[in-house]
């Protein structure tokens, strides 16, 4: 079996883990203060604030900014629920804007068709690990004094225009076992703002920057130095293992392109795509229809994944709190999306198989 995501782990974060074990120090101490320091230097933010998960980092970047009831936050349809449920943990309402055909990120053009008087940000997603538009998201977010923040749980390196997703704005990262980098379960928040930054540490540790004080209502986000300890390690590889996953997905597009009825994804100009997932389009062009496409793979076992497979605005969630958008790309998007596998541990005979049993359907 190829599997769609194979987490990278050796001997390095065994050994991190053992010494934090035996130090018995487990919890944010020394190692998730050094992973916060290293991560925002990565990125190239001031300040990193580490979690237990991304939709705690998304949830507390939110809080952090002020985002609260009465406010509306504009952001995709097409992404994981995490992106648009963190905005309805604050109170705030999820505004849905279209996405673009050929990156599947947020259309800056529908974003400003949504702003009201009520909107007070915009949360964008850099999807499948290509940053959106930002040069043109800066300005609509300067012109209407909104607040940025960016979903980069799937973009950890991303670049546009060599500046890295996660410091435009305020970013929030994800390291579940399926991402570029992994700490088991964990989150980031970066930012250049203090004040953000000293708010979010407050949040994601019931409300206290003093142990046994509590000045605000928070949570308990706070990540372990387990976790902590397993992250230096990936960060330490995460560029030679973004590298790979850009020379697989480049090899199979090679493969690919010729394909009647299969659109390979594109890395936009001056973009830097880390392929957390490399998906395609399988149109109606093609032989079989989408759904038959996954399941004849699967029976060679090719592992594939739909990601994903219905909008946010068309889940049952959403359609009982009233949402009732006609947004048409991401509605036809979800139709034709197929992720294949790109990741680090695979090799070109694996790549070979998936492009020759494509070929054969």
């Amino acid at each position: 079996m190829i599997p769609i995501a194979k987490p990278h782990i050796k001997d390095e974060e065994i050994n991190a883990v053992i010494n934090v074990l035996k130090s018995g120090i487990l919890i944010q101490g020394p190692k998730v203060r050094e992973f916060e320091e290293r991560f925002g230097e990565y990125i190239g933010t001031e300040y990193g604030i580490a979690t237990n998960s991304g939709t705690s980092a998304l949830h507390t970047a939110l809080l952090a900014s002020g985002i609260g009831t009465g406010d509306e936050v504009i952001t995709t349809p097409f992404s994981f629920i995490a992106s648009s449920n963190s905005i309805l943990y604050t109170g705030a309402k999820p505004v849905f804007a279209d996405i673009n055909e050929h990156d599947f990120n947020i259309n800056p053009e529908m974003i400003e068709e949504k702003i009201t008087h009520k909107t007070k940000a915009v949360l964008i997603v850099h999807l499948y690990g290509q940053s959106c538009d930002m040069g043109k998201i800066m300005q609509i977010a300067e012109k209407h004094n909104l607040i940025l923040l960016e979903d980069s749980c799937q973009a950890h390196g991303a670049e546009y225009y060599n500046k890295k997703v996660g410091s435009f704005g305020t970013g929030c990262f994800s390291f579940y076992p399926t991402k570029n980098m992994i700490t088991g379960e964990g989150g980031m928040i970066t930012t250049n703002d203090r004040k953000v930054a000293d708010k979010a540490r407050m949040i994601r540790d019931h409300g206290s920057n003093k142990q046994y004080y509590h000045e605000i209502i928070g949570y308990n986000y706070r990540m372990t130095d387990i976790a902590a300890a397993i992250g230096l390690e990936q960060l330490k590889k995460l560029d030679k293992l973004n590298q790979k996953r850009i020379e697989n997905a480049d090899y199979l597009t090679e493969k690919l392109n010729h394909i009647k009825g299969i659109i390979t994804p594109k890395t936009l100009p001056n973009r830097k795509h880390i392929f957390h997932q490399y998906t395609i389009r399988v149109t109606r062009d093609f032989s079989l229809s989408r759904d038959d496409f996954v399941e004849k793979l699967g029976e060679n076992e090719i592992g594939v994944r739909v990601y994903y497979p219905l909008p946010i605005h068309k889940q049952e969630l959403y359609k009982n709190l009233g949402y009732n958008d006609n947004l048409p790309v991401a509605e036809k998007i979800v139709n034709e999306v197929v992720s294949l596998p790109v990741h680090p541990g695979i090799e070109k005979h694996d790549i070979d198989k998936i492009a020759e049993t494509i070929n054969s359907v």
